[in-house]
This record gives C-alpha cells, sequence and structure tokens, in this order.
C-alpha cells in the first residue's frame, strides 16, 4: 500500500523533532502535527525559560558578593516585565529555529491537534493522513492534585507569563521543579516558602546531596516546611490565597505554585482506535525499541515516562529515526550513568549511582566527600558551602557516582559523566592532574575515605 508519509510525528517537542529532521535525512516522507508551540515543553515551558530566570534570579548574588572585590554599587532595582518580555523573545527566536530545522530537512509541518483515527491513519484538523509508521512524542503536562480551590493554583506552564512577580509565594512539591522555581522566586526577591509532604526534597537523588542543599537553602532564608500538605486553597476578599494544611495550620500568599509531578499528555489522541497499551502509572507501554502494543506505533519521551530528560528524548528520536530508516547505524539508548543538574540556588550536579543504590545493588562501597568554601567567596562574608562527592567501588576501585552542589555544577559534572562512562577507577581520577585554582580539582584531589 502506498502511504502519505514513512513516519507521522505528533508532537514538535525535543525527541519529536530530531526523529522527523533525522528520519527525513535517511531519505523518508515525514510530517510532524503540534497543536501548541515549536520546541516543546523544554524550549517553552521548561529547561530553556527556567534556567534564563534562574540566571536573572543569580544576578542578586553577583551583586552581594561584589562589595568585596571592591566595587560600590547603588541600590539594584530588579524589573519582572522586563526579564519576561526578554525571555519572550529568546523563546520565540527558539521557535522560528526549530520550524526552520523541521522545513530545511524536508519535513511537512501540519498544524493542529493530531488524533489517531487507525493503525495507520492521522487526522488533523479534519484532513486525514495514511502513514506507515506513527511516532507518540507528545510529552507530559503538569498535574494539580484534586482539593477544593485548585483553580487558584498555578504550575510552571502558567509561572513564565506571570504579569507581576508575586511578593510572597508557596512553593508546593519536592521535585527538582518545584526546588528550582523556590530558588527563582527567592532569589528574585518573592518571600518565599517550599512546602513538602515528605521528610525532605530531592526523592531519589543521593542523600549527603540533599542534607546539604537543605542546609545551604536555609542559610539563603529559604522557609522550608517538609510532612506538610495544602488540604484546600480559598481566595481572600484582598484578592490573596489562604492554604489551610492538613495539620489544620494556614498559610497566606499571593501565588501557590504545584510542582506535584506531571502526567503523560494522551488527551483527545485517539488510542482507544488502536491496540496501544498504557503500564500502570498511565504511561505508554513500549519495549526496548519503542515499540508500543501497536506494531505500526511508537512512542518516545516523556510519554513513556522513563527517564524525562530533554537530551533522553534526542536520543530516544535518534534512535527511533536509525531502526526504521537507517538500521546499520541503529544503536540501543544507554541509560546507565545520564548526568543531570538541577538548577536550584546553589545547583546540583550529579552522575551515576548514589550511595544508597549503590548499598543496594550489592556494592561494598567507600565514599569520599568534601565540603569547602568556594575560592570566590572567602572576600565576602557569604558563608555559602560547595559538596563534592564520590562513590567507589571497594573492590575494583571503579566510580560508581559523583555528586555536588555548588556553583557550576553542572559544568562540572558533564565532564566527570565521560569519565563515568568510561569506566573510570579512582586511581585514575587521582592520577589526572587538576586545574588550579578551580572547584573542579576536588573531584581529583580527595585522597581520604569518608566512610
Amino acid at each position: 500500500m502506498a502511504y502519505d508519509f514513512d513516519l507521522f510525528v505528533i508532537g514538535a517537542g525535543s525527541g519529536g523533532v530530531r526523529a522527523a529532521r533525522f528520519a527525513a535525512g535517511f531519505g523518508a516522507k515525514v510530517a510532524v502535527a503540534e497543536s501548541r508551540y515549536l520546541g516543546g515543553t523544554c524550549v517553552n515551558v521548561g529547561c530553556v525559560p527556567k534556567k534564563l530566570l534562574v540566571y536573572g534570579a543569580h544576578v542578586a548574588d553577583e551583586l552581594e558578593q561584589a562589595a568585596g572585590y571592591g566595587w560600590t554599587l547603588e541600590e539594584g532595582h530588579f524589573d519582572w516585565g522586563t526579564l519576561i518580555a526578554n525571555k519572550n523573545r529568546e523563546i520565540e527566536r527558539l521557535n522560528g529555529i526549530y520550524r526552520n530545522l523541521l522545513v530545511n530537512s524536508g519535513v511537512t509541518l501540519v498544524q493542529g491537534h493530531a488524533r489517531i483515527t487507525g493503525p495507520n491513519e492521522v487526522e488533523v484538523e479534519g484532513q486525514r493522513y495514511s502513514t506507515e509508521h506513527i511516532l507518540i512524542a507528545t510529552g507530559g503536562w503538569p498535574q494539580v492534585p484534586d482539593i477544593p480551590g485548585k483553580e487558584l493554583a498555578i504550575t510552571s506552564n502558567e509561572a513564565f507569563y506571570l504579569k507581576d512577580l508575586p511578593r510572597r509565594v508557596l512553593v508546593v512539591g519536592g521535585g527538582y521543579i518545584a526546588v528550582e522555581f523556590a530558588g527563582i522566586f527567592q532569589g528574585l526577591g518573592a518571600a518565599t516558602t517550599l512546602l513538602y509532604r515528605g521528610d525532605l526534597f530531592l526523592r531519589g537523588f543521593d542523600g549527603s546531596v540533599r542534607t546539604h542543599l537543605k542546609e545551604e537553602l536555609e542559610k539563603r532564608g529559604l522557609d522550608l516546611q517538609f510532612n506538610a500538605d495544602i488540604q484546600r486553597i480559598d481566595k481572600l476578599e484582598d484578592g490573596s490565597l489562604k492554604a489551610t494544611l492538613k495539620d489544620g495550620r494556614e498559610l497566606v500568599a499571593d501565588c501557590i505554585f504545584y510542582a506535584t509531578g506531571r502526567r503523560p499528555m494522551l488527551d483527545n489522541l485517539g488510542l482507544e482506535n488502536t491496540g496501544v497499551e498504557l503500564d500502570d502509572k498511565g504511561y505508554v507501554r513500549v519495549d526496548d525499541q519503542y515499540q508500543t502494543t501497536a506494531p505500526s506505533i511508537l512512542a518516545i519521551g516523556d510519554v513513556i515516562g522513563r527517564v524525562q530528560l530533554t537530551p533522553v528524548a534526542l536520543a530516544e528520536g535518534m534512535a527511533v529515526a536509525r531502526r526504521l530508516f537507517k538500521p546499520e547505524q541503529y544503536r540501543p539508548v544507554d541509560y546507565q550513568n545520564i548526568p543531570t543538574a538541577v538548577f536550584s540556588q546553589p545547583p546540583i550536579g550529579t552522575v551515576g549511582l548514589t550511595e544508597e543504590q549503590a548499598i543496594e545493588q550489592g556494592y561494598e562501597v567507600k565514599v569520599f566527600e568534601s565540603r569547602f568554601r568556594a575560592m570566590k567567596l572567602t572576600l565576602t562574608d557569604i558563608q555559602e558551602k560547595t559538596l563534592m562527592k564520590l562513590v567507589v567501588d571497594a573492590k575494583t576501585d571503579k566510580v560508581l557516582g559523583c555528586h555536588m552542589v555548588g556553583p557550576d555544577a553542572g559544568e562540572i559534572i558533564q565532564g566527570l559523566g565521560i569519565a563515568l562512562k568510561a569506566g573510570a577507577t579512582k586511581q585514575q581520577f587521582d592520577e589526572t592532574i587538576g586545574v588550579h585554582p578551580t572547584a573542579a580539582e576536588e573531584f581529583v584531589t580527595m585522597r581520604t575515605v569518608t566512610r
């Protein structure tokens, strides 16, 4: 049978665009349907705008440190509207780049909501297209718990478009998005509270990292409230919001921001017209080659619920394009030792196993930890400390995990990700000459086992 397309991609986020571009480059006839914005969550309401806001919040730290270096500055004034307008302009530029990447690759861009109407058919705005393969790359969507007053809260989707910076912000959640936005709001001048229902945020990260970040955020004056959860939200006469907690306490804020998880975006996708199955968490079930339970349909990215990171979606998109249209170049995605960062303030960089994971997996571990005040702060009164940590297999000397909390953690951990990918040992770390004077050299100078 002759199809309109060899591959029809639903969703023009990072993974979908990567799969489409490379499939077209391999000679396939490809279409991409997108109903919102090109670039997906990452470019529009995720990684990119968030990092721009983090940069904006970090300026306050630079201004505070300036006096120690001889700079006398007039009292600074921050304008939220200017930051958001400049951010919007950059996002529009990136949308254009994504459009050009697709069009210049020979991909047909179909704007509108796509719905699967059969195993080899997609409908967009009343127009039907036949295709040999369908790739679901629709990503995720933030969700707010079903409590009275939930409509009064915002999520990351709305936070990037607030007209004004709220004076008082209540951030709810314990994952990296909650921690990052708490730092953004506080750094830009809002009185910020982070509320989390568990004992300590960032579940799944190394225990030393979680504890160290908690201590540093408290030094900065961030109000951390653990083992706390909201029962209901009410709007007061003055327009502010009252959060009634399950323990009976009441907190008042101008903005309540929820970062309590994301769900796969499968709304009105037409999966009932296919043999696609979902797993017990609602994500699209796929095998190791991103094949769903319907032979002609594949899925990648946040919608399959594996590792929800932009570079992972890119790798998955590349793998699908190669397997379908350039099989001699196909290689599976390696989910081990994926470097990642949390752009908290101070930021986290991590790669490999946590101490807890290593022990759970049966390793006999040696732990090397260092906490120190960064050189840049020695001429200031700021007492922030950096944490660096190595988790090492005591039997083979192989470095199992690298963890850092401190300035430039994300930049530093990228290089260490290569080392772990290559199977570096602690001896090889020790024999590597450091770059002096830097914080990064601490990773090759830790000699004493902490425990």
